[in-house]
């Protein structure tokens, strides 16, 4: 089964070496990063999102194994969807999805289900893909689209995840693929995400949800955001630290309707 690149073209460069030079140009220095346990990473075109998801994933040695966790955009299949089989084709070469890795986790709780159908034009987790490979070419993933879920529910498959990633046989990146407030003045949103950025650094899924909530913040992976925190909570996570943050104003946007954008390194 092999996914056919949605947002090619669009959201990054379609071909290779154009996508290669963007690349380099987002991750600064050729070091391997140090390990961590997670990132939270920003899913807009590269435009504008870029430089933010580049300076985190630039951070972190990107290990073999790598679990995204993302929005479901159109709401379509199962809530927790996991595509366990196959391949992604990407400009860059195709990225296997590890097989073993996604049966595990479909052992691990009866909330996700394999459901290949949510992933076929989702960009949410796509565009994360390419960094991935620029930083470890030899990547393998297993992508899971996250539609609206109780906390109870972002409970319980977090500590499926942290089971799953504590039982691997090498390391696994849990990487949350989220934008933050949504189509709102440039100040308005700096303070909206602000309040949702301290309750990500605090390790604090219940407190995201609620200040989401009260806040009228409009984070689109926010449940796929609260389910990765009770899973670094559950791993022994200590910090999680911001490493950039901007708007689409910040690229060249209109500053009166921005999308916020934050990467955040978990250890």
């Amino acid at each position: 089964m092999g996914r056919a690149p949605a947002v090619a073209g669009f959201f990054y460069p379609k071909d290779s070496a154009s996508l290669t030079e963007t690349l380099r140009a987002l991750c600064p220095g050729t070091a391997p990063g140090e390990p961590a346990l997670g990132l939270v990473v920003p899913h807009a075109g590269y435009r504008y999102s870029g430089r933010v998801a580049g300076e985190a994933f630039g951070r972190v040695a990107i290990p073999r194994q790598v679990l995204l966790v993302g929005p479901n955009h159109r709401g379509g299949g199962h809530p927790l969807a996991v595509m366990g089989r196959g391949t992604w084709e990407m400009p860059l070469g195709a990225v296997p999805i590890n097989e073993s890795l996604a049966a595990a986790l479909l052992r691990a709780s009866s909330l996700f289900q394999e459901d290949p159908r949510p992933h076929a034009d989702e960009h949410s987790l796509e565009v994360e893909v390419p960094f991935l490979q620029h930083r470890n070419p030899r990547v393998e993933i297993v992508p899971v689209t996250v539609a609206h879920l109780r906390l109870a529910a972002c409970a319980e498959a977090g500590r499926a995840v942290a089971q799953v990633i504590r039982e691997a046989p090498e390391p696994v990146l849990l990487v949350a693929s989220t934008d933050l407030t949504h189509y709102e003045p440039h100040e308005q949103a700096m303070a909206k995400d602000a309040l949702a950025i301290d309750r990500i650094r605090m390790l604090d899924p219940g407190g995201l949800l609620e200040t989401a909530a009260a806040h009228d913040i409009s984070m689109c992976g926010l449940y796929a955001t609260a389910l990765a925190l009770e899973a670094w909570r559950a791993l022994g996570a200590r910090e999680a630290e911001l490493v950039a943050y901007a708007t689409s104003g910040d690229a060249g946007g209109d500053r009166a309707s921005v999308v916020g954008y934050a990467g955040l390194v978990i250890r």
